[in-house]
C-alpha cells in the first residue's frame, strides 16, 4: 500500500588549467571556462502549487465508515477509461499536493512517494483503486484509499489520496505519478562509463561511501525491505572485483547516512548518536571509539573533513553545523555551531549539507536555500547571503573558482529538483547563470565536482557526467543506469537508486546504488 510520507558531503576537489590535485586544502581553484555574459535565468519552482487532478471528495462522505471508499470520491472531472491503457508492468514515482496547497504557501500537506506494481490494484468497478486499513503508532486505526483519475499516457496518471482518521478530518490529496524507467533512447550506459566492479551485501539502504586505504566503507540506513543499517568494508584493491570484508552494526542504531576520514580516523553520521568516531589504523578492521553526543540523542544527518575541520550537519537537536578541529583526527575538539535565522522560521528550512572552501562554508538549507557564510572564525560564523527560489528543496551543492568567479552548482531534491549553477561573486546577491534537468520524476542526491567534470548520483536517473566548463551551457559527457527493473526491492522509495558517490584522486569513481550496493566506474 502506498507509504504515508507528508512534506517532504562533500569532497570538493581542486585543479590546475590541465591537472587534477588531489586535496581539499587548496584556497583557489583555477578552472579555464567560458562565463561570458548571457541573457539572465529567471528561476523557476521546481513544481507549481496546484491541484495535480480533478477528483474530489463528495460533501458529506468525508468520514468513516464511507471516507475512502470509491463512492466517497467525485470522479466526475476524470477520464476513467483512459486509467485502462496505464502501462501497470512496472513501479511509479509519486508527488502530491494537500487539497489548500493553491492557496496555503507553507506547503504543510506535501510529499513524495512511490507505488509498486503490485499496488496498481484493480477493481471490476475502477480500473485504479486500492483501499487498506492501517493503524498509527497510538494505536488509532485509519483508512488510507488512492484511487485514479486520468492517464494522460501510458507511463503518466493523476489521482486522489485520502487519509481517513474515525472522528477526524480526514487528509485529502491529489497526485501525479509517472513510471520508473530509463529516459527513452537511452541505453544502460555512455560515454565511456563502463562499470567495472560491482559488490552487495550490505544491509539496509546504502547510502554513501568513503574511499581511503584502499578500502571503501559505505554506510546505510535502516529500510523495513532491506534491513538494518549499518557500515560496510570493502576491499577495492582489485576494483574489479571488490569485496565484502567487515560489516559493522551497532543494536538501536541501524541509521547511518554519512561517512569521511581523515588519517587514521573514519567518522560516521549517526541518527541516534551523532558523530561516531573510529580508529581504521587497520582498514579492514575499524574499531569504535567515542560518539560526540555528549550523552545525549543526537541525529546528524551528513558531515565532511575540510584540513583540520570537521563540520557535522546535527538535525536535532537544534538545526545546526558543528565545527570539529581534528588536527589530531581520533580526538576530535568543538570549535563552534551555527544554527541559522531561517530555523523554525521558514516552514522546513533546517540544514541538510554542506561543503567549504576558503573558510566560506556552503549549507544546502532545504527550504532555505543555498546558504553562504564566513566560517573564518568558527566561533563566530557570520551569514553573508543565501540563494533561495521557490519552494526550495536545497540538498547538496558543491563549489569551486572558475577563472576567479566562485560558482556553485546546486542540486535540489524534490519532484523537479535540478541542478542549479550559481554565480556568487556577490554573496548577498547570488545570481542563477545556468540549468540541468532531467524528467522531473528523479531529483539529484549527491555531487561531485573535479576539474570542469561534475559527477551527479541521479537516484533512478543514475550517475550523470556533465562537462561544466561553460556553466551557461552544461553538456552531458556520459551517464550510467544503475537502476535495472529486474532488481529486487525496486519502487519502494521515491529515494532509490544511485545516492553516494566519490572521486578519491585514484582514477575512479565510486557509488553506491540504494539496492546494488558499491559500483567502480573510471573517471572520463
Amino acid at each position: 500500500m502506498v507509504k504515508r510520507i507528508v512534506g517532504a558531503v562533500a569532497t570538493l576537489w581542486c585543479a590546475g588549467a590541465l591537472t587534477a590535485c588531489q586535496s581539499r586544502d587548496h584556497e583557489v581553484v583555477e578552472i579555464p571556462v567560458d562565463l561570458s555574459p548571457g541573457p539572465a535565468i529567471q528561476d523557476r519552482a521546481d513544481w507549481e502549487p496546484v491541484p495535480l487532478a480533478a477528483c474530489k471528495l463528495k460533501p458529506g462522505m468525508e468520514y468513516l465508515p464511507a471516507c475512502g471508499t470509491l463512492e466517497s470520491f467525485d470522479l466526475s472531472g476524470c477520464d476513467i477509461e483512459s486509467l485502462r491503457g496505464l502501462n501497470r508492468s512496472g513501479n511509479y514515482n509519486m508527488h502530491f499536493h494537500g487539497a489548500d496547497i493553491a492557496t496555503d504557501d507553507t506547503w504543510q500537506f506535501i510529499g513524495v512517494d512511490t507505488f509498486s506494481r503490485w499496488e496498481l490494484g484493480r477493481r471490476d468497478e475502477h480500473p485504479l483503486y486500492t483501499i487498506s486499513s492501517q493503524t498509527y503508532p497510538d494505536g488509532t486505526p485509519y483508512m488510507l484509499a488512492l484511487v485514479g483519475c486520468t492517464a494522460l499516457a501510458a507511463d503518466h496518471v493523476t489521482g486522489c489520496l485520502v487519509d481517513c482518521t474515525e472522528n477526524s478530518a480526514p487528509q485529502f490529496y491529489t497526485w501525479e505519478a509517472r513510471r520508473i524507467q530509463w529516459i527513452p533512447g537511452e541505453a544502460e550506459a555512455s560515454g565511456g562509463l563502463k562499470l567495472l566492479g560491482e559488490a552487495g551485501g550490505h544491509s539496509g539502504r546504502a547510502v554513501d561511501v568513503y574511499v581511503t586505504k584502499e578500502h571503501a566503507y559505505v554506510v546505510s540506513i535502516d529500510d523495513y525491505f532491506l534491513g538494518a543499517g549499518g557500515l560496510q568494508v570493502y576491499d577495492v584493491k582489485d576494483r574489479k572485483a571488490p569485496h565484502l570484508v567487515k560489516s559493522i552494526q551497532f543494536p538501536q542504531d541501524s541509521y547511518w547516512n554519512g561517512v569521511w576520514a581523515k588519517g587514521d580516523a573514519l567518522y560516521v553520521a549517526s541518527g541516534d548518536r551523532g558523530v561516531l568516531v573510529f580508529d581504521i589504523t587497520d582498514p579492514a578492521n575499524p574499531r569504535f571509539l567515542r560518539d560526540l553526543s555528549g550523552g545525549a540523542r543526537s541525529d546528524v544527518h551528513t558531515l565532511f573533513v575540510d584540513g583540520d575541520r570537521l563540520y557535522s550537519v546535527v538535525l536535532s537537536p537544534g538545526g545546526e553545523v558543528h565545527i570539529h578541529d581534528v588536527k589530531n583526527p581520533r580526538e576530535p575538539v568543538l570549535l563552534g555551531r551555527y544554527r541559522d535565522s531561517t530555523v523554525r522560521v521558514v516552514p522546513g528550512s533546517y540544514p541538510h549539507d554542506a561543503t567549504s572552501l576558503n573558510q566560506r562554508l556552503f549549507v544546502s538549507h532545504m527550504r532555505g536555500g543555498l546558504i553562504i557564510l564566513d566560517a573564518a572564525d568558527p566561533a563566530n560564523v557570520k551569514r553573508l547571503g543565501a540563494y533561495t527560489y521557490p519552494r526550495a528543496t536545497s540538498h547538496a551543492s558543491r563549489v569551486a573558482y572558475f577563472n576567479n568567479n566562485l560558482i556553485a552548482f546546486e542540486g535540489g531534491e524534490d519532484w523537479g529538483g535540478h541542478l542549479r549553477v550559481l554565480n556568487l561573486n556577490d554573496p548577498a546577491n547570488p545570481t542563477l547563470i545556468g540549468e540541468y534537468q532531467l524528467p522531473e520524476w528523479a531529483s539529484i542526491h549527491n555531487m561531485e565536482l573535479k576539474g570542469s567534470r561534475l559527477y551527479i548520483a541521479h537516484y533512478q536517473h543514475g550517475l550523470r557526467v556533465l562537462d561544466v566548463s561553460k556553466p551557461r551551457e552544461l553538456r552531458q559527457l556520459g551517464h550510467f543506469h544503475t537502476v535495472r527493473e529486474s532488481d529486487p526491492n525496486r519502487g519502494l522509495s521515491f529515494w532509490d537508486g544511485a545516492l553516494g558517490i566519490r572521486l578519491p584522486g585514484d582514477g575512479y569513481v565510486y557509488v553506491v546504488d540504494s539496492t546494488r550496493g558499491l559500483l567502480i566506474f573510471p573517471e572520463i
